[in-house]
Formats: structure tokens, C-alpha cells, sequence
């Protein structure tokens, strides 16, 4: 690799501008704030994380349906009839497969363990991967704080409009279905139950933000953002 290759490289890396508005509730801009490089500036990485999301998919995977095997379904105890002389095919059990009301071959199984195993630093990398790749895009979006003082859909529903009006961020006030993904720094029962009816928004808080949850919905939204950031980097440690 040349001088010059190289150069041109550090140049492109340092040229990512990390600075991102910060709005009010009510869709003003009330500051800046300045990312950490080790989160939002990875380069995308799809094997990474296409790896991570179906491992996590599958950990969550929780097998129901069932069939019974020849050794479950009822009955089958005497020999349906005389091994010879009868002229007919030997049978030994009508439990068997190829009976009617026998047990099923190779059939769903609701004690089959899909889980996989997912290395700590895979998980971190792959979600700062897709933190860098939203952030890219222009999907998220930092609000200075987000409280409510009772549950109440109407005004959330009104909040959403507001955070439409933002630009870049259009629609969200008219997306259906997978508009929002809102991340607080902590927990905060109003703004969950408030939200939880809507059916197109996600809250969820800094210790349970995950690849899938990101890539699922189009808009991501970080209330309280200096403290979210302490967590996230303390996810490096």
C-alpha cells in the first residue's frame, strides 16, 4: 500500500462529521452533541451483522408446534394380527408411521434448542455497526429529554406529528408500521404505556437496545443523549 493510499484513507476517516443536533419535545433544536468515533463511525459490515441478527433471532426462537412419535401415540400395545397365514403385510404396532393415527417421522419438535452462540465483542461490533450505518443514513435522531406525567396515547400520538416536522425525519407522522424505535437511558412507565398502543413505535432503554430492534424499525431515538452515550461506551469496557 503507498504513502499516498494511505493518507488518503486517514483523511476520509477523519473527514466523518460526528456532530448531531439535539431537539426538544417539541421538535426545536436546543444544542449539539458530539458522538463518540468508536460507536458511530464503524464501516458497514454485513456478514458481522447478518451473522449476529439470526443468532439473536434464533436465542429468541421458542419452538410450539409438536407431533408425536411412534413411542407417544395412544394405543399400538397388541399385534394388529398374525404374523402369517393371513395374507396380508406383517404389521407389528398400529402405532406405526405409515398407519393411520401413528406417529409422525421426523415431525415439528417443541423441545428443539435453536439457540446459537454469539461472542460478546460480535454483539457490540455488530451494534455499533448498525448505530454508524443509521447514523450515515440520517435515522437518528437525539431529543434533549422525553418524560411524560401520565400515560396517555393522544399525547404521544401528538408528539410523533411534532417529531414529523423535523427535517429529515418526515415521516413519522405518517408511517404505519415500524416508524420508531425510542431508547431512554432509563426506564419510564409513562412514556412505554404511552406509546405501546400505537403499534407503529418501540420503546425500549439503553440496556436492552440490540441490532434486530435497530434494524427493524426506520427512525431511532435517543432521549437523553449524554447519558446514553456514557452507557454505550462503557459497552467497550
Amino acid at each position: 500500500m503507498t504513502t499516498e493510499t494511505t493518507t488518503k484513507k486517514v483523511i476520509a476517516k477523519k473527514a466523518i462529521d460526528l456532530d448531531a443536533t439535539v431537539y426538544t419535545m417539541d421538535g426545536k433544536k436546543s444544542g449539539n452533541i458530539k458522538l463518540p468515533e468508536t460507536v458511530f463511525a464503524e464501516k458497514w459490515n454485513a456478514d458481522l451483522v447478518h451473522q449476529v441478527v439470526i443468532g439473536m433471532q434464533a436465542n429468541a426462537r421458542q419452538p410450539i408446534a409438536h407431533t408425536k412419535d411412534r413411542s407417544e401415540v395412544r394405543g399400538g400395545g397388541k399385534k394388529p394380527w398374525a404374523q402369517k397365514g393371513t395374507g396380508r403385510a406383517r404389521h407389528g404396532s398400529s402405532r406405526s408411521p405409515i398407519w393411520r393415527h401413528g406417529g409422525v417421522t421426523h415431525g415439528p419438535r417443541n423441545d428443539r434448542d435453536f439457540s446459537q452462540k454469539i461472542n460478546k465483542k460480535m454483539r457490540v461490533k455488530a451494534l455499533f455497526v448498525v448505530l454508524s450505518k443509521k447514523f450515515a443514513d440520517g435515522q437518528l435522531l437525539f431529543m434533549h429529554d422525553l418524560s411524560m406525567k401520565e400515560p396517555k396515547t393522544k399525547d404521544a400520538r401528538a408528539m410523533l406529528t411534532t417529531w414529523g416536522t423535523i427535517d429529515g425525519f418526515t415521516p413519522l407522522a405518517t408511517r404505519r408500521k415500524n416508524a420508531l424505535y425510542v431508547v431512554l437511558s432509563k426506564a419510564d412507565a409513562s412514556v412505554k404505556k404511552s406509546f405501546q398502543n400505537m403499534g407503529n413505535v418501540l420503546v425500549g432503554t439503553m440496556g436492552t437496545v440490540n441490532p434486530v430492534d435497530l434494524l427493524s424499525y426506520r427512525y431511532v431515538l435517543f432521549a437523553n443523549p449524554e447519558e446514553c452515550m456514557k452507557i454505550m461506551e462503557a459497552k467497550l469496557k
